[in-house]
Parts: structure tokens; sequence; C-alpha cells
């Protein structure tokens, strides 16, 4: 039987089209970049003005309303800083988002843990059920929940803005670190209750220094997530002095109305963590994904 030889195109399959310089597709590189500019330029326009903004008068802003700072003004910044009514509202959402990570990263690697190294009956029922979580929005659940906070007596307190945003929380912690568990070696378990490490044991010293990444993911998640939480605090809080971020830069734009570059200037300033927050720790929510998505 005669063997026939297959063209080279047949073989490595088609040729791919080079650029100028030699480089594949170099000019649909081109467009890709040209397009990420232009939506990175269009999402941090809004952002830059009304940080410029802080910086200008009422005066320069009724006059020339896209300009720039001419002379720059510090004192807007100056006397939001040195006023107790943006401090205490940081206090109040440190508060919040610190207690609400925290719940969120030790209830949701305790029932990943769970869900990822143990065989029981109902859990890919319960898998399934966390993961319908992330279709279910606080939106939906909102008229409900503050029925169901108001009847716990959590009303008007940071106690009941936390509590739901750990449970809202949880759904987008266990499908990330599930992943991560799953991907521990059953051989490093049974290494370690040879060793007579029990099942908390193994927890402790060997799943949770290996799950870090993933708990960091989903801490920053959770911080974040908080921090910028808005319509939940709506609905709990009454009383200013409980007020987080979000609820007192509304308050504060409706009392100065008439201050623009004051009202600016108080936006931009609590904006600014959550960005620095975020641009600090933005690799190892990347790095934290991606081992979710190989896991």
């Amino acid at each position: 039987m005669a063997i026939t030889a297959l063209p080279s195109d047949a073989v490595l399959g088609p040729r791919r089209r080079k650029g100028r310089h030699g480089e594949p597709g170099a000019g649909s590189n081109a467009v890709v970049y040209v397009v990420a500019v232009v939506v990175i330029a269009l999402m941090l326009a809004p952002v830059a003005y009304i940080v410029l903004g802080g910086f200008r008068t009422n005066s320069q802003i009724t006059t020339n309303p896209a300009g720039f700072p001419g002379p720059w003004e510090i004192g807007n910044y100056l006397d939001v800083l040195g006023g107790g009514l943006f401090w205490r509202l940081v206090l109040n959402s440190v508060i919040v988002g610190g207690f609400t990570t925290l719940g969120v990263v030790v209830l949701g690697l305790m029932v990943s843990f769970v869900l990822a190294r143990y065989e029981f009956h109902l859990r890919g029922a319960m898998y399934a059920l966390f993961a319908a979580g992330l279709m279910f929005p606080v939106t939906v659940a909102i008229t409900p929940l503050y029925i169901v906070v108001k009847n716990l007596g959590l009303a008007n307190s940071l106690a009941g803005v936390i509590l739901p945003q750990i449970a809202f929380g949880l759904p987008t912690t266990v499908i990330i670190l599930v992943p991560f568990l799953r991907a521990i070696p059953v051989e490093l378990q049974e290494a370690a209750e040879i060793d007579g490490a029990s099942r908390l044991g193994f927890f402790w010293r060997m799943v949770i220094p290996l799950a870090v990444p993933g708990v960091v993911t989903v801490g920053i998640l959770a911080f974040i997530g908080s921090w910028n939480a808005y319509l939940l605090p709506l609905f709990i809080l009454n009383n200013p002095d409980t007020f987080t971020l979000p609820l007192g830069v509304q308050q504060f734009s409706s009392q100065y109305s008439v201050d623009t570059a004051r009202v600016l200037a108080f936006t931009s300033l609590s904006m600014l963590p959550a960005l620095i927050f975020f641009s600090v720790f933005q690799r190892r929510i990347v790095g934290g994904l991606t081992g979710a998505v190989k896991g």
C-alpha cells in the first residue's frame, strides 16, 4: 500500500499572516491596544474630573466646568479632612468592611473545606445552592431582608448591615475557594493523618497556608464590596451617626449642594481608600482568580 505524503499546510495547519514587522497579527494587536486605551480613558475621565474639581473654586467651576484648576485650591480638601464627619464615616465603613470580610473569609473557608474535601449526601445540591446565590442580587431581597433585620432588633445598627453582607458574600467566596481546596493532593492529607494530625489540625496547618492566595482574593473582594455598598445601608441605617461612607457622601452632597467644589473634594476623598486598596492588591486578585480557574 502506497503512503502519500500530506502537504505541509495540512500537517502544520494554515499559515498565519504576518504583519509588517514579521509578527503575527501585529495590526490586530494595535487595534486592541487602541480600544483598551480609549476604554481606560473613558473610565478614568469621571474620576479625574472629580479629583481635579476638588482643587477648584465654585466660581472656576461655574465659569469653565471642564477646565483645569487655576490657581489650585487645596482648602476644600483641608476643610473635609479637618472636619469630624468624614472620619466618622470612614470609621463606620472600616468597621463594617472589616467584620464583613472576617465573617466571609472564616465561614466561607470552613464551608468550602467541607464541600471540597469530603463526600456526603446532597453535597452537589449544596454547592449548586451557593452557585445559585450568585444570581440572587440584594436588590431583589431588600424588602424581606429589611423586615427580618427589623424583627431581629438590628435595624439602624452596623450589625444589621454586616450580617446580610456576610450572607450575600458567601456564594462568591465558596465558588472561588472550593477549587483551591479541591486541588490539594489527597496524599498530603493521608500523610498528615499518618503523622497523627486530626482533621482540624490538617485544616489549620496545611489547608489554610495552601489556600492563602484564594483567601486573600475573597477577602479583598468582600472588603471592596462592603466599602462601596449603598443600597443595603440605605434601607437599614437611619441615624447619621451610623452612616457609612457612601451614605455620608449623599448626605454631604444634599447638605452642601451649593458648594460644588467642596462636594467634589469630599467625593474624591471617599473614593481614595477603595482605589488605593484595589491598586495595591490587584495582582493578588488576578492571581487568586487564576488559581481558582486552574483548580
